[in-house]
Formats: structure tokens, sequence, C-alpha cells
């Protein structure tokens, strides 16, 4: 079971963090998962903790069957009352006096503790996360005394533990914030010559769900004691969890599951996972040109050298970010995608619920996917949007009946009703989620070259949503988007404060255009130009800037969090410089007079793609550093909502890999590119595996003061135009075959096009 093993101590550099201290709370364990479990690893060597994390453990809280209100026979009374500015009691008759529902909040499993002498003299310790295998290893003494990970092939976590001596391992479900409504049992027993360690969670009655359990299979020399388990020299832990919406357990299934694994040993167990893993993480890379000594500095002296000088951006953390953040987003993805928190919580009561939060959050954690190549993680976003989208029909008749799809702005993942709104929060008018929460697929489709299948009549019904809502005209012969909510923001009412239920907000409309372009494009019907062309204009305003309204006397806030309004430039590329250079300039000045309000982390890079799609390198970079230079990185290198580490949170860990790529790389079909929004503070680097938009992969692009290079490939013949920084070709790609650019040294145009 040991012998293969390998007691070595190896450098990760570049693909992985040390760390030489255990964590001290939870936010800073080292992390692994398979896309459904999920494992956070402290690293004790004495007294360890590992805590169990499942993609589907949510609270049930009575939320799992609400529906979405009937309101389609008071609609027209709300788009009356909006159109003659009586916004607030149109909200109120949206909401009909219910109050704000949340979702089933995600929450924590249990943990595991492995008990040691805490005598033992501990020297050379360490703890690592290698990104290429996810395993988790905690060393001292100059060797491997534990290691351990999720298995993507076996859906098993697997632990290997030699801790030279007598280790007690038990389970407990006692963890910060645990309602007393949700009741463990833990229980350690011997079944047909092997050891089984259990642990039940039980749900409160009559909310939706049942319960859920872990076990885990002790193989070794190993002897159940009451709750415990007692190892002595080597052993390897296999761990199922379930969860149950009906009463019952499914014990009996998960030791089945469990007895089928046990021939196997660690070292066979870690193959089958990393011939998964390692093709899917080793697809993209990043290098800065990052002296090896800083590379492989323990993550607490790359966190600590970057806290002490928050002014610029060491370009060591920088790329051990940007390959964190795919491990991250990869090993969270899978029977869904990720969570507000990923796939790991260690503490009841998470922030929004721990949801899918839909109106920015989980489409910003996208970003890299399908760019950076990894269509393991848009498989399952797929999962989720798919599971649920005739929800979402259900939605638009209830609401508006209407034909089509409309989508709610959050959901637990257990179906996607609208239930989330009340007077103040008009979430029944946030009218472009579909068009907006289809798009990561569309975009797989231009990235991959693959047909639309199960998308295509998704995308007509976004816009047949459309057709049937836009009703009313204006003076002009312009449909009004009434009731109209650009989340999460309202214009002030006459006493300054926000009102959410407005009219004409620019995301519906960039929405609504996509929507019918897209459905043209996929039906060859021409039925979609009359509401193309009756389509409002955007608005630009008196300052210069795109408005977040195409309505009159509307008036934006100017230090919210939120950027609906900048749909059109990302991840669109319907205002983009070349193509619409006045809107463009609109977009971005728009984006220069919003401030940060509390610096979240979406906030801050959704202005960063935002800034990259416009050419603004600089803007970009300092959107990055607002969240790299302001303490928004736990140990574990997962990320805070707000600086100086509050609120886990995985939105700037995931988002930051896709900023990083938008900033070197942009490309539509028929045109790639390079260093589009590269800022002063990365004057070298290569990057390798990028995928763009028409099917061209960037096998690699390097660049310095002296030169660019890249190497691209399409798996169909093709001709592209290639732009930089030093020029513009046009290039011939031959089917599967590798071209070489090179761009001379030429003096550098100015990157801030607009």
């Amino acid at each position: 079971m040991g012998a293969a093993v390998v007691e070595v101590i190896s450098s990760i550099e570049m693909h992985g963090i040390r760390d030489v201290t255990p964590a001290g709370r939870w936010e800073d364990a080292f992390l692994s998962g398979n896309g459904e479990y999920g494992i956070m690893v402290h690293g004790d060597p004495c007294r360890e903790r590992v805590l169990f994390n499942h993609h589907r453990f949510v609270l049930p809280n009575g939320t799992h069957d609400a529906r979405p209100p009937h309101l389609a026979d008071q609609i027209e009374q709300v788009r009356d009352l909006i159109l003659s500015g009586r916004r607030a009691e149109a909200g109120r008759v949206l909401a009909g006096g219910e109050p704000l529902q949340w979702t089933q909040a995600f929450h924590p499993g249990y943990a595991m503790t492995l008990d040691s002498d805490a005598d033992r003299d501990v020297v050379d310790y360490s703890r690592a996360t290698d990104f290429t295998t996810g395993e988790v290893s905690v060393h001292w003494g100059g060797r491997v005394h534990r290691r351990c990970f999720v298995s993507r092939a076996d859906a098993v976590v697997v632990q290997h533990i030699d801790g030279g001596g007598e280790v007690i391992i038990g389970l407990t479900g006692e963890l910060p914030g645990r309602p007393d409504s949700v009741r463990y049992q833990t229980a350690a027993y011997s079944i047909g010559g092997s050891v089984q360690l259990g642990i039940r969670g039980t749900y409160p009655e009559g909310l939706g769900a049942y319960g859920f359990e872990g076990l885990t299979l002790v193989l070794g020399d190993a002897t159940a004691s009451g709750d415990r388990v007692a190892v002595r020299g080597e052993a390897l832990l296999l761990t199922k969890l379930a969860r149950y919406d009906e009463p019952g357990w499914g014990t009996a299934d998960l030791e089945a599951a469990l007895a089928a694994l046990g021939g196997f040993d660690y070292a066979e167990l870690l193959a089958r996972h990393t011939a998964i893993h390692r093709p899917a993480y080793q697809r993209v890379s990043l290098d800065l040109h990052v002296p090896a000594a800083d590379r492989d500095l323990p993550v607490g002296d790359l966190l600590a050298q970057q806290n002490a000088d928050r002014s610029a951006l060491r370009p060591a953390l920088l790329e051990k970010l940007f390959h964190s953040g795919r491990y991250l987003l990869l090993s969270s993805s899978g029977v869904l995608p990720p969570r507000l928190t990923g796939l790991w919580l260690g503490e009841w009561g998470a922030a929004w619920s721990g949801d899918f939060t839909t109106d920015a959050n989980v489409n910003l954690q996208m970003a890299g996917a399908n760019i950076g190549a990894l269509p393991e993680v848009t498989a399952a976003y797929a999962r989720l949007i798919y599971a649920q989208i005739r929800d979402w029909q259900t939605n638009a008749r209830a609401i508006y009946g209407a034909r089509g799809i409309l989508a709610p702005s959050r959901t637990d993942g257990e179906h996607g009703h609208l239930f989330h709104y009340n007077d103040d929060w008009p979430w029944a008018a946030w009218l472009p989620g579909a068009d907006w929460l289809l798009y990561p697929l569309y975009e797989h489709s231009l990235v991959t070259g693959e047909g639309l299948g199960e998308l295509a009549p998704w995308l007509v019904e976004a816009a047949l949503f459309f057709e049937d809502f836009l009703t009313r005209t204006d003076e002009a012969g312009h449909v009004v988007f009434v009731p109209s909510f650009s989340a999460e923001s309202g214009p002030p009412d006459e006493t300054g404060h926000p009102v959410y239920a407005a009219a004409n907000a620019t995301m519906d409309i960039a929405a609504a255009r996509h929507a019918f372009r897209t459905a043209k494009a996929v039906t060859g019907s021409d039925q979609w130009d009359t509401l193309l062309d009756r389509l409002p204009p955007y608005r630009v305003d008196e300052r210069g800037a795109l408005a977040e309204w195409a309505w009159p006397g509307y008036e934006g806030d100017e230090d919210h969090r939120h950027i609906s309004h900048l749909y059109p430039v990302w991840p669109l590329h319907e205002i983009t410089p070349p193509g619409t250079p006045a809107l463009a300039a609109a977009a971005h000045r728009a984006l220069t007079l919003r401030g940060d309000e509390n610096l979240s982390a979406h906030g801050s890079l959704h202005r960063a793609l935002v800034a990259a799609r416009l050419r603004d390198g600089e803007l970009a970079y300092e959107n990055v550093r607002k969240i790299v230079g302001n303490d928004m990185f736990f140990r574990s290198l997962m990320s805070s909502h707000n600086p100086d580490l509050e609120i886990y949170n995985a939105d700037a860990a995931h988002t930051l890999p896709g900023v990083l790529i938008e900033m070197l790389v942009d490309s539509q079909p028929g045109v790639v590119d390079l260093l589009p929004a590269l800022p002063a503070g990365l004057p070298t680097g290569a990057i390798h595996g990028v995928l763009c938009r028409g099917g061209v992969t960037i096998e690699e692009l390097g660049w310095d003061t002296d030169v660019l290079r890249v190497r691209l490939r399409s798996p169909v013949a093709q001709d592209v135009s290639v732009r930089s920084p030093y020029g513009e070709q046009r290039v011939h790609l031959p089917t599967a075959e590798a071209v070489s650019v090179t761009f001379s040294a030429s003096p550098r145009r100015d990157r801030r096009a607009v």
C-alpha cells in the first residue's frame, strides 16, 4: 500500500504552493477537489483537521418548491406606473408584499480529525499543493507523512497517512455556526474484515431534504473503538459522500462503492486520477520570467512581500495566482460549476447563501474557462444551466405571460425558479439573465468550432421572450424595456434614494440585440430584423459616458460595484475600439467615472475585463492591483470578497486567470489581437495554450521589449488577421499546421485606444 508512495520533497515552483506552517484557520487550509467533493487540509502534524465538502450540500429552508409569482395580469399596471414616474409603487406591485426569500445555503459537511503524539519533535515542516495532480501533502523530518487528493476517476477522497506511530481518527460536525437543528451522529465499526468510520447529518424535517453522510474505509492496521479508529503505521483512507432528499440512508451503497476500490493502492488511485486532471490543468500556462528562487518561495512569504508594498504587483505572486486560479476553477467544477465559495467552506452561514449568483459572479468566474482551454469547466456550467432552463420558461409565463425564458438572479443548483425578490429588489424585472447566462455556452462554440447542438433552441427561446415582452413603444417608435432592472443599481427618486424598478436598462438593450442577432443566425430567418431596427439606441450622457439607462432623467450611482451597462463591451464584443470607436470612448468614460464602492472582488475584476476590451492596459492592471494589492488572498490562494481577507469567496481567484488572458489576447472569429492591453508592469513573458474565438490556438505567445513572437494553429484552414501593438499581418493557417509570426521591435503605439 505505501511502497509506491514516493517520499521526497520536490520544488513545486510554478505549478503549486507550499507553506512552512500549518493552517491557523480554515480559510488557509490547502484545497483539493474533483468538481463534486472538496477537501480542506490544515496540515497540522499532530492535530490534523481535514474538512469535507460536497457540491450538493445545501441546507433546506423551504424554498425547494418555491415558484415564481403570477404577475402576468398585473404587468400592464406595473408598466404604467413606471412610465408615469411612480417607480417605487411599481416595485411594490411586482413584489406583492412578499418577503425576500433566499436560496438554500451551501454548507460544510464535517471535519476529520487525526490526532497523534502531541510531543513529537517536528522539524523541517512544510505542506504543499501540487496543481498538476491535485494532491495535498504534509512533510516533516525529510519525508512525506500525509498526502491526499480527490479523484476525478473514482469519485472518492483518497488519503495516505504514515505518522510513524498511532493516529486516532475521528469525525465531527462541530463546525462554526452549526445550526442546532442539524443533528450529527458518528460511528466506527468493522464489517467484512474492514474498518469503517461514518458520520450522518440530519436536516430539520419538512423543509425539502433529509440529510447527508460521509463514510470512510480505513485500510491498514486499524481498530474501531467507540466512534473513533486507531491506526498504527501506514493506512489508506477512502471516503465517499452523499446527500438524501427522502428519509433513509444509503450507507450500504457507499460501503459497496468503497469496497470496490479497496484493491487499489494510493499510487494506482493517484495515477487514475492524474490521467484526467493533469492534461486539463496543463493546457495553458503563464511564464512571467520570474526567477526560480522567487517562484519557490513559501506562499506566506509571497503574500507578505506583496502586502508590504501594495503599490506594485509582484510578478511571482501574479504568476502563481494565474496557475492557482486555474487549478481551483478546475477542481471546483464537475457536477456543478463553482459556487460563490468554489467548492469549499469551513463554517455554516455562507455569505449570500454561498449559491450561484447569476447576475455577475458566476459568469465572471467563467471568464477564463473557454479561452483558458477548460471545457471541463464549461461542461459543468452547462449541467447547471440545462438542468433548470425549463424552469426559466415557467418564470417567463408566470410573470409576463410570455414565451421564452427568464432566468433568476440566483440559484442553489436545485432549480431555476425565480422567487428571490421583494418591494425594494425587483428581480422579476431582471430581463437579460437568459442571454447573459447562455453566453458562456455560446462562446464555447465560438472557441471550439463545435456546433451549437442543445444550445440552439434555447438561444431562440431567449429571443422569443423579448419578442413577447416588448409591447410598449416611445414617441420615436422604439420599443421600451419596462419594467427593467440594471442589477444591482437604480436611478434615485426625488429624495435621492435609489429605486430599482425602471425602464430601458442598457444591459437589457444589449441582451435583446444579441439575442435577436443570435436567433437570426440560428434560424436563418429575417423575422428578427424588424425588432432589431426598433431597439432604442444606447444613450451617451452629457459627460460623454455610456449611460446605464437609455431613458431621459435617470442618473446612475457612480460608486456602485456593478457595471451591468458595459455588457456590450464584455463579453459581447458589440462595442469595440476598432469597430465602434465613438461608443467605445463613451464606454471608457463610463468605466473611469465609476467608483469602487467597497472594493469587492467581482467589481474590480469586472472593471478589469472591460478595461482590457477597451485596450486600456494600465486601467486593467490597476483594477487587478486593487485585488492583489489589498490583502485579498488567503494562504490557500483562495480569495476574499473584500479587502483584508473579509468573506471567503472564489470570485477573484477564479476570475483572475481570465482577466490576464484578456489582457494578453483578445479574439473574434477571423481576428486575433495580441497584447491588446499589456501594461508597463508586465514588460516580458510568455503564455501558452490560449484558445481564440474562431478556433485558433495560440500555442505560444512571447513578448519583451524587443520582439513579439506567436505560434498559431487551427484545426481547419483559415485566414486570420493578427494584430499587435507593432502592426497587423494577414496570416494563412493550413489545417492543423503550426504557423509562427514575428513582429518587429518598432516603438509601441499607445495602448489606450479610447
